[in-house]
């Protein structure tokens, strides 16, 4: 299938995308040697990246139903193509991290005890939130993914050739896609008036409960794995992710923006990063 891409909005200067859908298929069943720990060999990077692995499945599903719960409404024919990009993307990438989380957790990693936390959770904002704020809390996640995968994954060549080599294509092809889909529901947002209070308020929210989230569950993984006093992959992992090269802290200048009243997700064009992480890491889907 070709991956070219499409543009958008006009008014967006032509750096709306639409994305294809790659299906790519990872056998974890055939790679019994990969080791416990295949991020460096360090507890702690490991296991948050299995943290964020077990949020994907239940989170995704609730981006596809805020966004679809608008479909109808969206006359922009370029807009309705990027919106079943999106679906199709982010329904992928759900039944991919599926997998790779039976895969930890048959080696021991009790990541569905998380998925089902994140489950209950997007179940409370389902009966709790308007479908203007669960459309709102996707758009603010969708920022935070994106920025983490073109400013983490993809910027940092180091990232992903310390990976064991059949985790990093996952993680790569998961960035890549982070990345071309990004300003799909801001798209969809702006397009049915979505109020900037409550996609200003809902980012505010979000850079509470996403970190907070994240940082519990990586201690319970840690806890679970008996690596809980393990000092020096907390220091490690603390030092590469805020101090040096301190990828988290970079993030923050980009994070703000969001919150101007003109931001738009391709404001911050990453496309040089994803040209070269396609060709380097997707193989016959890099086209």
């Amino acid at each position: 299938m070709s991956a070219t891409l499409s543009l958008v909005n006009e008014q967006n200067s032509g750096k709306g995308m639409v994305p294809k859908v790659r299906q790519p298929e990872f056998d974890f069943n055939e790679a019994k040697d990969i080791p416990r720990y295949w991020w460096d060999n360090d507890p702690a990077k490991t296991l948050l990246l299995a943290a964020l692995s077990a949020s994907f499945p239940a989170g995704e599903r609730f981006f596809i139903d805020s966004v679809r719960h608008y479909q109808k409404q969206i006359k922009d024919p370029q807009l309705q193509k990027a919106i079943r990009g999106f679906i199709g993307q982010e329904a992928h990438h759900s039944r991919e991290h599926e997998e790779l989380n039976n895969f930890l957790q048959d080696r021991g990693i009790d990541v569905h005890r998380l998925e089902r936390e994140v489950q209950w959770f997007m179940d409370w904002m389902r009966k709790r939130f308007s479908p203007e704020r669960q459309l709102a809390h996707t758009v603010a996640v969708e920022h935070f993914t994106a920025l983490m995968a073109e400013e983490f994954l993809l910027k940092y060549d180091d990232v992903l050739e310390t990976m064991d080599p059949r985790m990093a294509p996952v993680w790569a092809w998961h960035a890549i896609e982070e990345s071309e889909h990004k300003a799909v529901a801001f798209d969809v947002y702006k397009a049915i008036g979505g109020s900037e209070f409550v996609r200003i308020s809902e980012m505010a929210m979000v850079s509470i409960m996403f970190p907070l989230f994240s940082s519990i569950h990586l201690v319970q993984l840690m806890k679970a794995d008996g690596q809980l006093f393990n000092l020096k992959s907390w220091a490690n992992a603390a030092n590469y992710m805020w101090f040096k090269p301190g990828v988290f802290r970079k993030l923050i200048p980009a994070y703000l923006r969001y919150y101007r009243p003109s931001f738009h997700p391709w404001d911050h064009d990453a496309r040089h990063l994803v040209s070269k992480a396609k060709k380097k890491w997707l193989g016959k889907w890099a086209l």
